[in-house]
C-alpha cells in the first residue's frame, strides 16, 4: 500500500471509529440522563477506554456536541444571519439561500447517506416528532424556531432530504427590506398606509418568496396599543410588537389522536379579544372562519396564501373554501366584504425577492370577486398605477399630490 492509500485508509477508519464513538457516547449520556456538556461528554469519552490527550478530548467534545445537539455540518450555515434556507439533497449536495436564490455549498458535506438520515432523525426528535420507516416524513419547528421538513427513503429517492427554514432572531423592519431591495420606497409608504388604515389583506406568492418576512415587518407597524392574535400551523411569525398572542396547531400523536387544526384555533382566537386577527398561512378550511371573522368587525386582519399571481387569489380561496363545504356564491359573498387587498411577492431575474404588485379585491357584475390591479412595481423600483389605484388611495387616505409620477414626496 502506498503512502496516499495508507493515509486514506487511516482517515476512513478514523471516520468510522468516530461515528461509532458518537453513538456510544450518546447512548451513555442517555442512560445516565446527562446533558451533553463539556465535562459530561469528556467523562463519557474517557469511559470508553480510549487513550485521548487533553487537546484531542477538547476537539472531540466540540465535534460530538455539534453532532449531538447542533446541526452538525450545517451549524455554520444556520448561524449566518444572511441565510434563510438550508437544503440537503445528499451527503455532498448542500444548498443555501441568502436572499438571491439557491446556491450550492461545496465545502459542507456529510460522511455518508446514513449520517444525513441520523441528523434528520435527531432534529425531528428535538422537535418532539417521530421520523422513521413507519412515518417517513415530518414537518416541525425546532426549539430555536427553525422550520424543519425531512423525508426518508424510499419516499425520498436516493437519500434523506432535509429542508430548514431559518428563523431570524430579530424580524426585519420595513426600512431594512427597503434597503435590501425587497420593497421599493414608494411601496413601503403604501404598505404602511394600508396597515395604519386597517385594511384587511393577504400577502401572496410562491414558496420562499418572503411572505412571512414581509408580514412580520408589517405587523410591527401596528399601533402599540393593539392586540395581535396570530394563528399558525407552525409558529414562524415573530413581529416586533409589544402585544402579541400566538396560537400554534398541533399534529396528531402516534395513535392519530390529539390534533388541533387552524380552524379550531381561529375560533378560539375570536374569543381572546383580538384587535387584529392574523393567520400565518391560509391553506385549508380555516379560510371560512377567517372570512367570517373579518366580516364581524375585525378590521386589519391579514395572512399569507400561496398563489402564482395576485389575480389567482380569489380562485385559490374558492378552492380552499370548497374543501370546507362552502359553495362558490357564499365564498365570494364573504370575500367581497372581508378582504380589501392582496400584496403579491415574486422574484426578479437575479432571484431577489421583492414586492411585485398590490391589487384590490372587488365584486364584479356577475357577483364574483376579482383582483383589480392598483399598482405594479418594476425590478428597478418604478411604480405603475392600475385601474384600482384611485380606490386604494382613497381607502388609505393618500394625498394625491404626494404620489406624482409614482414617487412619494
Amino acid at each position: 500500500m502506498n503512502a496516499g492509500a495508507g493515509a486514506a485508509g487511516r482517515a476512513l477508519r478514523s471516520g468510522r471509529q468516530r461515528e461509532a464513538l458518537v453513538d456510544a457516547v450518546r447512548l451513555r449520556l442517555a442512560e445516565a440522563g446527562a446533558q451533553p456538556g463539556t465535562s459530561e461528554v469528556a467523562a463519557a469519552l474517557r469511559a470508553q477506554g480510549h487513550p485521548y490527550g487533553a487537546t484531542e478530548v477538547v476537539e472531540l467534545v466540540r465535534q460530538l456536541r455539534s453532532e449531538m445537539v447542533g446541526a452538525g455540518p450545517l451549524d455554520a450555515l444556520l448561524a449566518d444571519p444572511a441565510v434563510t434556507d438550508v437544503l440537503v439533497n445528499g451527503p455532498n449536495e448542500v444548498w443555501m439561500d441568502r436572499g438571491s436564490g439557491l446556491e450550492r455549498v461545496p465545502g459542507v458535506r456529510f460522511a455518508d447517506r446514513l449520517a444525513v438520515r441520523r441528523l434528520a432523525q435527531r432534529l425531528a426528535t428535538a422537535a418532539g416528532r417521530r421520523l422513521d420507516d413507519a412515518r417517513p416524513w415530518t414537518d416541525a419547528r425546532l426549539p430555536d424556531g427553525t422550520r424543519l421538513h425531512a423525508v426518508l427513503p424510499p419516499v425520498a429517492v436516493g437519500c434523506t432530504h432535509i429542508s430548514l427554514r431559518v428563523s431570524r432572531a430579530r424580524p426585519f423592519t420595513l426600512p431594512e427590506l427597503v434597503r435590501a431591495g425587497s420593497v421599493p420606497e414608494q411601496g413601503a409608504a403604501l404598505l404602511r398606509a394600508m396597515v395604519e388604515s386597517r385594511l384587511s389583506f393577504l400577502i401572496s406568492g410562491g414558496t420562499g418568496s418572503g411572505k412571512t418576512t414581509l408580514l412580520a415587518a408589517l405587523l410591527g407597524l401596528a399601533g402599540p396599543h393593539e392586540r395581535l392574535l396570530i394563528v399558525e400551523d407552525s409558529a414562524e411569525l415573530r413581529p416586533d410588537h409589544p402585544h402579541v398572542v400566538r396560537l400554534e396547531g398541533r399534529p396528531p400523536n402516534q395513535e392519530g389522536a390529539g390534533s388541533v387544526g387552524l380552524t379550531e384555533l381561529v375560533r378560539q382566537a375570536l374569543r381572546m379579544r383580538p384587535d387584529r386577527l392574523v393567520v400565518g398561512e391560509v391553506r385549508g378550511a380555516e379560510v371560512v372562519d377567517l372570512l367570517a371573522a373579518l366580516n364581524t368587525g375585525h378590521e386589519g386582519g391579514c395572512g399569507t396564501v400561496h398563489a402564482n399571481a395576485a389575480a389567482d387569489v380569489p380562485a385559490r380561496l374558492e378552492a380552499l373554501a370548497s374543501a370546507a363545504g362552502l359553495d362558490r356564491a357564499s365564498l365570494h359573498s364573504q370575500l367581497a366584504s372581508a378582504l380589501d387587498a392582496v400584496v403579491h411577492l415574486g422574484r426578479d431575474a437575479s432571484g431577489r425577492r421583492r414586492v411585485a404588485e398590490v391589487t384590490l379585491l372587488r365584486r364584479g357584475a356577475d357577483g364574483l370577486v376579482v383582483s383589480e390591479p392598483a399598482v405594479r412595481f418594476s425590478a428597478d423600483g418604478g411604480m405603475r398605477r392600475g385601474s384600482g389605484w384611485g380606490r386604494l388611495a382613497e381607502r388609505c387616505g393618500l394625498e394625491e399630490e404626494r404620489w406624482t409620477d409614482g414617487r412619494v414626496r
